[in-house]
């Protein structure tokens, strides 16, 4: 379902079965996960992988693997994201350890976004990120995204950080 999106150094393809060793990987390390939904086992990866596929069939949209182009290596994923009971769509992303520090999230992000607005139509987005997770605040702020509020659901706060009107 998922078309395959490319930028510079990295190729986003939809998720599929082979990829849960890496997922499981990133969730399973406590310091990786402690933002997006905290560490699990391999059989929530599973789960969660799942929730990644499925919300492309629910929602026309959804978040892609990404790739370097460069060694075929699984680096993280990017995407748009409306679970049940977010405020309204969002662009995410994670990222393995050895692929931090490298601009992919940024990249990556930005292409999603891109897609989002040129090929979705969207005319606004949005990303929530823990107070403290300032790494995912400094991608924010280079894709020209602004924090403008709060939003809470369950017991977890995150700011809510609006992107450019039809960014590209």
């Amino acid at each position: 379902m998922a078309p395959v999106l490319e930028t510079e150094r990295l190729r986003m393809r939809g998720w599929s079965e082979q990829d849960h060793e890496a997922f499981a990987a990133l969730l399973g390390d406590e310091e990786s996960a402690r933002f997006i939904g905290g560490p699990c086992d391999r059989h929530d990866a599973w789960r969660r992988m799942a929730t990644q596929m499925g919300h492309w069939a629910m929602r026309g949209y959804g978040s892609w693997v990404i790739e370097e182009k460069s060694t075929g290596n699984w680096v993280g994923y990017s995407g748009l994201w409306c679970p049940y009971g977010w405020p309204e769509p969002e662009v995410m992303w994670g990222l393995v350890p050895a692929a931090r520090g490298r601009g992919y999230a940024t990249e990556a992000a930005m292409r999603a976004r891109t897609y989002a607005y040129q090929d979705l139509g969207w005319r606004s987005a949005i990303s929530l990120i823990a107070p403290e997770n300032r790494a995912s605040q400094k991608v924010a702020e280079r894709l020209g995204a602004k924090r403008e509020g709060k939003f809470e659901l369950r017991g977890s706060v995150a700011d809510v950080w609006r992107h450019p009107a039809n960014a590209n």
